[in-house]
């Protein structure tokens, strides 16, 4: 007979690990809705092809506001809520220093997001103007550091690992340009995976508060 699926802890006790399990299993019930948001990222890797780090530095800037659509987008089949231009206009402003952030490492970026980057779904939920949201965002992330980093992080890493794997198998079947196609590919259907994980810590981060 085979063993029951443990049960899910609340968002207040919700370890790294069920985030990303949790971020999975809504991904894969909710593919083609939560598919789209990958767009973005295989469009700056697109436009970026052959281009030196800092041109495509660049092109994550010009990228700003189809990346701030597509976390907002995000956060709301998540959380079941609506488009909000509010939370829109915070997504903006967080995303300005993120292109640097990332290109000096990548931990600075998911940290970055970890502390701030609950202000979007904030705004998205709770109807914030975007000083509040940028407030409420640094205390759901202060709520619980480690969680807040830890769990974006882990995704991340899931995201890489995975994305190399299918970069590999990928291009062992395509040749010539099969990396750079590979790789598009990769980012289209994994980034998702991200967003939706930022939207269950933000669930996280506000139980820790309350």
């Amino acid at each position: 007979m085979a063993e029951s699926r443990p049960a899910a802890l609340p968002p207040a006790e919700r370890t790294v690990g069920q985030v990303v399990a949790e971020s999975i299993q809504f991904y894969g019930s909710h593919f083609w809705a939560v598919l789209p948001l990958g767009v973005a990222f295989a469009g700056v890797d697109l436009a970026g092809l052959h281009h030196s780090i800092g041109v495509q530095t660049l092109l994550l800037w010009a990228f700003t506001p189809v990346f701030s659509a597509v976390y907002v987008r995000g956060c709301a089949l998540v959380l079941g809520t609506r488009w909000s231009w509010r939370a829109y206009a915070v997504a903006l402003v967080l995303f300005l220093p993120f292109p640097v952030l990332v290109r000096l490492y990548v931990l600075p970026g998911v940290a970055w997001f970890g502390l701030v980057g609950l202000a979007v779904p904030a705004a998205l939920v709770e109807g914030l103007g975007l000083r509040d949201s940028l407030r409420r965002g640094w205390r759901l992330g202060a709520a619980d550091r480690a969680h807040a980093i830890g769990g974006l992080a882990a995704l991340v890493i899931v995201y890489a690992v995975t994305r190399t794997m299918l970069i590999v198998l990928l291009h062992s079947s395509a040749g010539g340009q099969g990396q750079s196609i590979a790789g598009v590919l990769a980012d289209l259907v994994l980034s998702p995976l991200v967003l939706v994980g930022a939207a269950l810590l933000y669930v996280d981060q506000s139980a820790r508060v309350a």
